[in-house]
């Protein structure tokens, strides 16, 4: 979470969160929260545990059957958001075989074996289940088409997705008469008439990811939708009072951003598998250019002739011509750069790079970007000053390709954003205080850093409805200098009206739109007059109020959950940890909670444990976490998913060949017999989860095996510790960048990071000596194969 990078970045042990009192009354609270999840049949699956670390002696009791066995199925974790590719590997695997998952799936599915010890399937999509019931967990075994007896077995956890409603974006149509809002879990966008309330329920892809409206050269208005699952653009028409059946357009997979110009008739899609921008003509899908970018584009905003995305993991915005794709500047802030309030601002001597552009906002009249992040990434520093989360929005001059400025709030974190650029005013959400700011743009961009000092003329709160539940009393809010009870709202996404006078605020927590007055929002009177709610239901409470923790600034610090691991996904590097302190890169949660402990040494043994040890240090302990909250929380992050794997076939299993990102081509059925053969890696990545971490036979191992231990960025100020847990490797493919150390990507230039390169798996395999695996005596074709299997992962 928000002071935790490493696999949750594994750190010292502490003594303080090793006492065994505590630890038993944590591990109380995790019996209450696997129970109030409503978890059905959960185990250790001891089976499965014993795997990579059980003596001999304790398995040759089977060494003589002729029967096939299950060992274990992976990943462990999955949900029913979308179809899920799952790998088993067993003994004896034959083909007819079929893996049987029990009550309540209840299904069959029929296996693709490779040979004796692999095989594949997939979890198809649409397995629904009972709205308030977080996750089932099922059981695993083979049945034979020949009436064969099958050992073995295994457990699959279903997390119910399908089922929990996210509000994450929102549009509006070009006349302003509605607004177009995103629930990618649910396959669904609502269309909201403003003016009366009244809700339409668009079914549209898999995994809906960003929405966009336009109008074409012949004034007509479309509202266009992208997928995260589905390679398809689909367009709707919005002249008529409903909205028809879409016009289909092949679109890139992983699709994660949109942007259009419609005059043009150009859709410009950012996609997360291949790392790259698309210009899509609307008329006929013609794809125009393709230009790799940074890891995990999303954010995008048109300025004239350029188009400016903006990377989650790099913290760097590249711009891009809109008529070619070639890049005409990568923007970057980097020591000295100027910093205006916060508590980041006396450090701009050691910033080192930037942090995920969540929104941008192009204003040709302005001449300027405005990009929503939490600021400049400050460095080592003789002060150790960590974790420099400094929320807030930040001037860039596209037309020089130069970081103007970052205002920093010094508290939340800012994610949409709105321009009234005829009254020269900014609107910025903060999700994690529940409140948006209203800044003058023009002092915000003035020259003189005390006139964007005074850039804040007001803050909106939007307070939640009574029926929302709590995290904790009511009376434990604004007190002590903490934040209020608005928090629960969480404000994600803002539009405006088409004459400015109405501001909409898309609220994620509650799923409504607050509906804002703002006509005098430059005198500071802009006001709440009422709220369109979206969606109604209630179901699993519990999970939702672990989401508004995850995301909630409650102590106003700065530091958050959300602010460390976007999305629960990576976030970055960071200076941090207190003791060690260095720089770390920030990992994924997503399909953590199989893979403790956390931090590098260990100290965290669980969810629950992590909880309450991040959750406090998050706050500084103003105040520290209820037992109800660590169990929100806990319930909310072990339902982090790892997404499935986009390299492998409808079957489930991998690809025949993968181009690399870097064009080479390799073979996953050859980089296995590399991976489990000649390399030897499976001593320290074991499958289904590929680290020692996943058993509790083998967890807690911290190995020396000759990766770099820190980047060379003011080392006198790191505490440089060797050794470190081996990572899963399970969504490798989405990793930037890889090492505890952060090395594997990036670089150091002039005193700051740099992209060395957007390849990272190849770096780490090309520099690894004996003690890790030595893939430099493999010769060149070899190791395509193993990055093209470790791709498929």
């Amino acid at each position: 979470m928000g002071a935790a990078p490493g696999r949750w970045a594994r750190g010292a042990r502490d003594t303080d969160v090793t006492d065994a009192a505590r630890r038993g009354a944590l591990l109380a609270v995790g019996v209450v929260l696997w129970t109030a999840a409503g978890v059905v049949g959960y185990r250790l699956s001891t089976r499965d545990a014993a795997r990579s670390g059980t003596p001999e002696s304790q398995v040759t009791q089977v060494g003589a059957s002729t029967a096939p066995r299950l060992d274990s199925v992976g990943p462990r974790l999955t949900s029913n958001e979308t179809s899920q590719p799952l790998s088993i590997q067993g003994e004896r695997l034959v083909t007819g075989l079929r893996l049987s998952l029990g009550s309540p799936l209840s299904l069959e599915l029929p296996l693709t074996v490779v040979d004796s010890r692999h095989a594949f399937a997939r979890l198809p999509a649409g397995l629904a289940l009972p709205e308030d019931l977080p996750q089932v967990v099922v059981e695993a075994r083979l049945v034979s088409d020949r009436g064969a007896t099958c050992e073995g077995g295994a457990t699959l956890t279903l997390v119910n997705d399908a089922a929990f409603p996210d509000l994450t974006g929102m549009v509006a149509s070009p006349d302003g008469r509605r607004v177009f809002v995103l629930s990618p879990p649910t396959d669904t966008v609502y269309a909201v008439e403003v003016e009366s309330g009244r809700v339409e329920v668009l079914s549209v892809g898999d995994g809906p990811s960003a929405l966009a409206t336009w109008k074409d050269a012949r004034g007509q208005a479309f509202l266009g939708v992208v997928h995260r699952f589905l390679p398809e653009l689909r367009v709707y028409s919005l002249e008529g009072p409903t909205l028809g059946s879409p016009r289909g357009i092949p679109a890139p997979l992983g699709a994660s951003g949109l942007e259009v110009d419609g005059v043009k008739g150009v859709a410009f899609i950012a996609e997360q598998v291949r790392d790259t921008v698309r210009a899509i003509q609307l008329e006929d899908g013609h794809e125009r250019w393709s230009t790799p970018v940074d890891p995990n584009p999303r954010a995008m905003a048109r300025w004239k002739d350029v188009l400016a995305v903006g990377s989650l993991q790099t913290g760097q915005l590249e711009l891009l011509r809109q008529e070619t794709g070639l890049r005409v500047f990568s923007v970057v802030p980097g020591p000295g750069v100027p910093i205006v309030g916060g508590h980041t601002e006396r450090f701009r001597a050691q910033v080192m790079g930037g942090k995920a552009p969540r929104t941008l906002l192009a204003s040709e009249k302005l001449g300027r970007l405005f990009m929503a992040s939490l600021g400049p990434n400050v460095g080592p520093n003789p002060q150790r000053m960590e974790v420099s989360n400094n929320s807030g929005v930040a001037v860039v001059d596209p037309a020089r390709g130069d970081y103007v400025r970052h205002r920093g709030f010094g508290a939340g974190v800012t994610e949409g954003l709105a321009l009234d650029e005829a009254r020269g005013l900014l609107y910025a959400a903060d999700v994690g205080l529940g409140r948006v700011r209203v800044l003058d743009a023009r002092a915000l961009m003035s020259p003189d850093d005390a006139a964007a000092r005074g850039a804040v003329l007001h803050e909106v709160v939007l307070m939640p409805p009574d029926s929302m539940p709590r995290i904790r009393p009511s009376e434990d809010f604004s007190i002590k200098g903490r934040a209020g009870v608005e928090l629960h709202s969480g404000p994600r996404s803002l539009v405006l009206s088409p004459n400015g006078n109405t501001l909409y605020v898309l609220n994620r927590f509650t799923r409504d739109i607050a509906v804002v007055d703002v006509r005098e929002a430059r005198k500071g009177r802009a006001v709440v007059t009422r709220r369109l709610p979206v969606v109604t239901s209630r179901a699993q409470a519990k999970r939702r109020l672990g989401q508004v923790l995850f995301y909630a600034d409650l102590g106003r610090t700065g530091i958050t959950c959300d602010g460390c691991h976007i999305e629960g996904h990576t976030g970055g590097v960071f200076y941090e940890k207190t003791r060690p302190n260095r720089i770390y890169r920030s990992p994924t949660v997503l399909g953590s909670r199989d893979t403790p402990p956390f931090f590098t040494p260990a100290s965290q043994h669980d969810l629950a444990e992590t909880a309450s040890f991040v959750g406090g240090r998050n706050r500084f302990h103003n105040p520290n976490p209820s037992p109800s909250e660590i169990e929100a929380l806990s319930l909310y992050t072990s339902l982090l998913v790892t997404p499935p794997n986009p390299y492998r076939r409808p079957d489930g299993a991998p690809l025949e060949t993968v181009t690399l990102p870097d064009g080479h081509v390799g073979s996953p059925a050859r980089g296995r017999a590399l991976f489990e053969g000649r390399g030897g890696c499976l001593s320290c990545h074991p499958a289904p989860l590929y680290t020692l971490d996943q058993d509790a036979a083998t967890r807690g191992q911290y190995l020396d095996v000759g990766t770099p231990v820190a980047l060379p960025l003011r080392q006198e100020l790191q505490d440089l510790v060797v050794g470190a847990a081996p990572p899963s490797l399970v969504g490798t493919w989405d990793m930037w960048p890889l090492l505890t150390s952060a090395t594997a990507g990036y670089g150091v230039k002039d005193g700051r990071l740099v992209v060395e390169t957007r390849f990272p798996l190849r770096s780490v395999l090309e520099t690894s000596g004996p003690a890790h695996g030595d893939a430099r005596a493999f010769h060149p074709q070899e190791r395509d194969d193993v990055l093209a299997f470790l791709l498929t992962l």
